[in-house]
């Protein structure tokens, strides 16, 4: 101890990591529900902005392009035009909404200061990846289903392969909440997080056969979307829901995980070295 009778922060640390660090074993199960819980409860709390106006968005972006296009397009890939848009639409509100969930929260916390009440606990940083991950991954889904009831109750939409559908939903919102982690720490004010949404989270869900096939497209541009993760969450929805893909539903699974690794991955790296994070 020093003079004044304190033990320096540092010999705190060194002492705990001396006396075998957290005594919560391998996970601390309470915490990371704890952490699971206060990101569900924070889209929840709000549900009119995060669960209805999605649903808004979606159904506008269907109507529009409905009167638009609809009664001059024929069908796409053997299905409806209507049809053929309703799982891209589903897909790219699910990935708008799992984004927003993880880097809101980050975001938020960062700029009122209060990010080291998630910091502090005894939370590994695999911990706060699965944390942040389920929150958006929670809202994800719950706005997927929300927005397939009413495409089937409205639009008369079967869904074809329900379990696929599922998978690509959770992966898709898991990746999306992963990128959020990321720009979440990485952004440091609010315009720069929405510099980040506005010229790469919405640019790559848009142009990704949301709203069109890619067989429809150049070979250059196709080949250039099939580097594009999101293609094939977007893909697998509609494969799921439909029951016809512009690729192997397979291939699709097999990006998509690799894409979830890899961006919790890099949010784990972030959390451990506490880039942006710590003073």
């Amino acid at each position: 101890m020093g003079e004044t009778g304190h033990t320096p922060e540092s010999t705190v640390l060194d002492m705990g990591l001396d006396m075998g660090g957290r005594r919560f074993g391998a996970v601390n199960w309470l915490g990371l529900f704890t952490l699971c819980q206060r990101e569900v409860q924070r889209f929840l709390a709000v549900w009119t902005q995060t669960l209805l106006a999605p649903l808004v968005t979606a159904g506008l972006f269907l109507l529009i392009f409905s009167i638009a296009i609809g009664p001059r397009r024929g069908d796409v890939m053997g299905v409806p035009f209507t049809h053929f848009i309703a799982p891209g639409i589903l897909m790219m509100t699910v990935i708008q909404n799992a984004f927003a969930n993880a880097s809101s929260s980050i975001m938020i916390s960062k700029v009122q200061g209060n990010i080291v009440d998630t910091l502090m606990p005894p939370l590994s940083p695999l911990e706060l990846v699965i944390g942040y991950l389920a929150g958006g991954v929670a809202r994800g889904v719950v706005v997927a289903i929300v927005i397939a009831t009413c495409l089937v109750l409205f639009l008369g939409i079967g869904i074809a392969h329900p379990v696929w559908m599922l998978v690509f939903v959770i992966l898709g919102a898991a990746f999306l909440a992963g990128l959020g982690i990321i720009a979440g720490i990485v952004a440091q004010k609010f315009d720069q997080m929405a510099a980040i949404t506005n010229f790469i989270v919405t640019p790559l869900a848009f142009l990704s056969g949301t709203f069109y096939s890619v067989q429809a497209l150049p070979p250059v541009l196709r080949e250039i979307t099939h580097i594009n993760p999101m293609f094939y969450l977007i893909d697998g929805v509609r494969y799921g829901m439909v029951g016809v893909s512009d690729s192997s539903p397979w291939l699709g699974l097999a990006v998509s995980i690799v894409s979830v690794l890899a961006v919790g991955f890099i949010g784990w790296t972030m959390f451990r070295r506490g880039t942006r994070l710590k003073a």
